[in-house]
This record gives structure tokens, sequence and C-alpha cells, in this order.
């Protein structure tokens, strides 16, 4: 028995000729294997979809109901069989809702690991370690510059600003799904308890993270507030928000971006943001490379990110390593959900 047997990389996406599925396609396919609500990893079209519940709910809140022909919710550590193949889904410390899908047969066993992070997140269920003979792994921080550090720390840097600049405004970047949530939460854990304002592209889902038990504070949309009082207030929104016309109903905003990608200052410099945070839901170089030694596996396959540099070193520790070059993952654009507001 050969991982080519039980899966092999497509056009469109990781594909299970023998169980008929394609994990996290990236064009509309028969049976489609989801593991988290990202928009580069779940799209519409689908025949059906299989996915955790909170995924395929938060599918519905950016698609609609019609977004597939058929779901079907797994719960993890929950088999599904697919004739003589088993899939099991597994916590990938990502987003809520976010999954590792196992994929077994006759004993060999291959782990997709989607978006992971090994990194404690308030707002998800923490990363499950799955031993596996072949590790499916992203590498979008996989280079050895990217290491995250503490997110409370760079939590703190934000409360000493707002504490510096009383009269501003500070407006934080954060993907939508997942990044704003958690943002929101390590606030609070860090005993911040006041307002925090929504830009509404973020009130669908930061409101179904509240359904599903997150506790997130007291919070209120941005169009509902005078100018006045946004002085000295925190406010969640869209990256491609602080940089829009948008931020003129503020006093003198504070351009802030929780991101993986801050680690780079040049970054931040060209983005105009001025107060940087390292905050990110991806695992870093010492998170990839810990987990892929973790797992046991004897072969690394890369879906996306800095595949070269995840495959090198890889190949170094004595893996037998290869890319996919799987086209159409990575960040997801949040542009057009920053429209309208």
């Amino acid at each position: 028995m050969r991982p080519e047997d039980i899966l092999i990389s497509t056009p469109s996406g990781i594909c299970s000729k023998a169980g008929g599925f394609h994990i996290d396609p990236t064009r509309p396919v028969d049976r489609a294997l989801i593991t988290h609500g990202h928009s580069d990893h779940a799209r519409a079209g689908h025949g059906a979809v299989l996915a955790t519940q909170e995924t395929l709910d938060i599918i519905r809140l950016r698609y609609g109901e019609n977004f597939a022909g058929a779901v079907q919710a797994v719960r993890y550590g929950e088999t599904v069989s697919f004739g003589d193949i088993n899939v099991t889904f597994h916590p990938a410390g990502h987003v809520l809702g976010s999954a590792q899908i196992c994929v077994e047969r006759d004993g060999l066993r291959v782990v997709a690991s989607g978006d992971y992070k090994d990194m404690r997140d308030p707002t998800c269920a923490p990363f499950e370690l799955v031993p596996c003979d072949v590790f499916i792994t992203e590498a979008t921080f996989g280079l050895p510059v990217f290491r995250h550090g503490d997110p409370q720390h760079e939590i703190r840097r934000l409360l000493h600003s707002v504490a510096l600049f009383p009269d501003r405004a500070h407006l934080v970047g954060a993907y939508s799904l997942g990044k704003a949530q958690r943002v929101i939460a390590l606030l609070r854990e860090a005993g911040y308890d006041k307002t925090i304002y929504l830009h509404g592209a973020l009130e669908k889902i930061t409101r179904y993270y509240e359904q599903r038990g997150i506790e997130l504070g007291p919070l209120a949309l941005v169009r509902g507030a005078n100018k006045s009082e946004l002085a000295g207030t925190i406010t969640i929104c869209p990256p491609s928000a602080t940089q829009d016309l948008w931020t003129r109903r503020f006093p003198d905003p504070l351009a802030c971006f929780a991101s993986g990608w801050m680690r780079v200052r040049a970054r931040a410099r060209q983005g105009g943001i001025e107060l940087p945070l390292v905050i990110s839901d991806h695992a870093d170089w010492p998170g990839l490379t810990n987990t892929v030694r973790a797992t046991g596996a004897s072969e690394v396959w890369v879906t996306h990110g800095q595949e070269d540099a995840l495959v090198h070193w890889c190949k170094t520790q004595g893996f037998k390593a290869r890319p996919l070059d799987i086209v159409g993952y990575g960040d997801e654009e949040e542009t057009s959900e920053a429209e309208g507001e």
C-alpha cells in the first residue's frame, strides 16, 4: 500500500479516488471534505460537503443556505467510511470548527492538516497531534524568521498604546473569521472590560461565536456610535478597512494589524500600519517543524506557503518530502467584506 493509493494531488486539490472525495477542493466537486471555513479552503458549489457543524454553519453564513447540494456534520473523533477508507476529523486549533482530516486504509494513515496552529487559542478547540505515516501540512509561515511569540505580549502592547493615546481611536485589522474573535478574547483575558467596537463586516461571524458559547464581553457596531465617543476605544475591522475612507468617522485613528506577517516590519510600513501586532492563527517555523517531528510521519507533503523551505528542511532531517504546488490557498482576501460599511 502506497500513500498515493489513498490520496493524490490533482488540479482540484487533494483527492481520494478510492474514497470518491476531495479535501478542501479549489473548484466544485461531487464530494468535498472541508477543514475549515476560510474562503480559500471552503468554496460553494460542491455536490456534498462534510465538515464539522461549526464549519458548515460558517460556510452557510458566508455563502447562503444553498452553498452545497447536501451537507453532513462530522464530530471530532467520529469516523466516516467510504468503502475501505476511514476518515476521522481532529481539532486543528486554527479557528472555530477547524479540523485535520485523517484518512486511513489498510493500516496506512495520512493526515491532511488544513491550516493549523499549536498555540493556545481561547476561541477554538486546541490542536490535536495525530500520529501518521504521511503528514500533509501547510507552510504559510514556513521560514525560520517567523517566530510568533506570546500573543498576550502583543495585546499588552496594544493596551499600552491605548493608555498612551487616550484621544485616538485604535483600529485593529483582523480577518473576520478567527482572528477578530481571538483578539477580542485575548483582550478580555488581559482584563480589558470596556466596549469593543466592530466593523459591520465582522458582526455575523462574531455573533455566531457567541452563540457557540465563546464569551466576548460587551460589543457594539461602529455605525451606531458618535465620532466623539470613539476616542480612546478599540475597534476590530477587516485589514483593508484601516486604510479606507471608513476611518474618517474616527478621531485621529491609529492603524494596527494583527497578523503573523507583522513580523516583517517593512510589510507593516508599506501598509501604513502604526502598531503591528504579531498574532497569527497559523503555526510558525518552530510550530511547523516540531509538529512534523511529533507526528512520527516518514513522509511529508506541503500544500501551500513557503513550500520549498519546509521541504528542504524535511529532507535534511531525513524525511521524504515534496511540495504539492496547489494553487488557490493562502490568506483569504477580505477587501470585499470591508465594502459598504
